[in-house]
């Protein structure tokens, strides 16, 4: 008699990562306007804690839904108002601790096809950038964009796939054009957003 085989916890994060990566390798290099920096030269890990959280320790109530992002582990805690939906998903971080902020926010606006203009800083930094870009693909905010009340932050799209897991970004907080959909979909002005 064949005993089934159990999967080892290896062949299964081996397997996820490979499923992972898929949406980045079907993407030519050419199909992207890179506006941050080149991502293959810097930055050399691509992990996301993929554990699930509790909202208690995190915040008083779930009023309007609560967002957890968690900066060390690359990931994203979604929870609705009533507690019903729960989501966990992967994101790229702020490339370094200087971008990096923490603390309590909430979104103040919500935009599907936003535009972007680089801030001030990163005009300084990067001065060959463009001073705007329009909404589509080469939008580096992706399709959908969810303003906090801290000025130049958001949660957002990318069409760079390569840059999910990663620390990446110039201090936003980045999930793929899908996830941002369907976290659009589910959020409210006025819900509560941690980074941690």
């Amino acid at each position: 008699m064949h005993k089934p085989t159990q999967l080892s916890r290896r062949l299964f994060l081996s397997t996820a990562a490979a499923g992972l990566a898929a949406p980045a390798l079907a993407q030519s290099s050419n199909e992207t306007v890179e506006i941050e920096l080149d991502i293959s030269q810097s930055v050399r890990h691509n992990i996301s804690s993929f554990r699930t959280l509790d909202w208690r320790p995190y915040f008083s109530d779930t009023r309007n839904g609560a967002i957890l992002v968690d900066i060390t582990s690359r990931a994203l805690h979604y929870w609705s108002e009533d507690q019903s939906t729960y989501r966990l998903y992967p994101t790229s971080v702020p490339l370094s601790e200087d971008l990096t902020r923490r603390g309590r926010t909430e979104v103040v606006r919500m935009v599907e096809g936003p535009d972007w203009r680089p801030t001030p800083a990163m005009q300084e930094r990067n001065p060959e950038w463009p001073d705007y870009v329009p909404p589509g693909p080469d939008n580096p905010l992706g399709t959908h964009a969810l303003y906090l009340s801290w000025t130049y932050y958001r949660i957002h799209g990318t069409h760079d796939t390569r840059k999910i897991g990663r620390r990446s970004s110039n201090g936003c907080i980045g999930l793929y054009n899908e996830h941002i959909a369907e976290l659009f979909a589910m959020t409210n002005r006025g819900t509560q957003v941690l980074l941690i």
